[in-house]
């Protein structure tokens, strides 16, 4: 018998009036036999818990159980799950992570959940910058703000700069923020529909009491994911057609991420690929190395700018009367991953 199992029933018993065994097992996901087993022994460790008995029978606290047994304030809730839903939030995140989080709602008083719940969906951290790596910096100055607003619920005006250094007052309806890289990016409700805007270039926000609009449906995680592959499919500028062995389709799935479709083996076994990239050099640079699994069928330009490196390689590491012999074992080609010509790698090559 599990002690956050009687943890969890004495919290719904603290904001519940009753509960049946039906709903203790419902909830915690055990058979009604294990919730009454559980519910006796609540009784029998001296908690002041008493049973009614027929149609419209269940388990009480004594005194009605008024006391927030969570020991939690309402901002200590809020700010747990601030911090904790990032992590549920992220791609291939623990299921512990994401179990807790739904005990935690469970436990938590009624009074404390609608935010707590709110505080969780609010933000999501994308680790994938755009293009080539941004340095680290220090959060925006109306981070904070915009996250009330979010788990609140309500509009803000936002003094805006856009990329092209025009300034303008926009009313939206605040869903959620998502650090992407060094950068954060607020994802909005708008007039003319879903919009991000960067949070650098806030230069005031003022929130209202007017309540956001907000689909039923709406996820945080799954909109991020809509907006970034648009994005990207706007970022492209060459489409790179190849085939692969079947051997270096993870070191290929490294070097582009989501920027590639796979399709199935051909007879001979190798794997037609299309790889979606921002500039011709950039991605010649990322499939350098991986010469040895990797044949370009187009575009021609990508193709001349692999001879271009292969020959500078060429030039620069071709052994010359007098040169230094390698030592032993550097050119041995039992390697674990791919030989990476300069400048290749997830994280260069391409221009955000």
């Amino acid at each position: 018998m599990k002690s956050d199992r009687l943890v969890a029933i004495l919290l719904m018993l603290q904001r519940r009036e009753q509960v049946t065994a039906a709903e203790v097992a419902n909830e915690l996901e055990v058979s009604e036999r294990t919730a009454r087993r559980d519910l006796d022994a609540l009784g029998m460790a001296g908690i002041p818990i008493y049973s009614i008995q027929g149609r419209s029978g269940g388990w009480r606290l004594l005194g009605g159980g008024r006391t927030d047994l969570s020991g939690l304030t309402a901002g200590e809730a809020r700010a747990l799950f601030q911090a904790a839903g990032p992590a549920a939030a992220a791609q291939g995140a623990d299921s512990e992570v994401k179990g807790a989080l739904r005990k935690l709602v469970r436990a938590l008083p009624e009074t404390f959940r609608t935010q707590a719940e709110a505080a969780a969906a609010s933000l999501i951290v994308d680790s994938q910058p755009w293009g080539a790596a941004t340095a680290a910096s220090a959060p925006p100055p109306f981070l904070d703000i915009l996250q009330d607003a979010v788990i609140r619920g309500v509009q803000a005006q936002l003094r805006y700069v856009d990329s092209a250094g025009k300034e303008s007052e926009r009313t939206v309806h605040p869903l959620g923020l998502v650090a992407k890289g060094a950068r954060w990016y607020l994802v909005t409700h708008t007039e003319t529909g879903r919009r991000t805007f960067r949070l650098d270039r806030v230069k005031s926000v003022a929130l209202s009491d007017a309540p956001v609009h907000r689909t039923e449906d709406f996820d945080l995680t799954t909109s991020w994911r809509d907006l970034t592959a648009e994005a990207e499919r706007h970022r492209t500028v060459v489409e790179v057609h190849a085939n692969c062995d079947p051997a270096g389709i993870g070191f290929l799935q490294a070097a582009v991420g989501d920027q590639l479709e796979i399709g199935p083996a051909a007879r001979d076994g190798r794997v037609p690929v299309v790889i979606y990239a921002p500039s011709v050099y950039g991605i010649a640079g990322h499939l350098a190395g991986l010469v040895e699994w990797l044949e370009i069928t187009s575009p021609h330009t990508v193709r001349t700018q692999l001879a271009v490196i292969g020959a500078g390689l060429t030039n620069r590491y071709t052994e010359r009367p007098g040169d230094t012999p390698p030592e032993s074992g550097v050119a041995d080609r039992n390697h674990e991953g791919p030989p990476l010509a300069s400048g290749a790698g997830p994280e260069s090559g391409s221009g955000a």
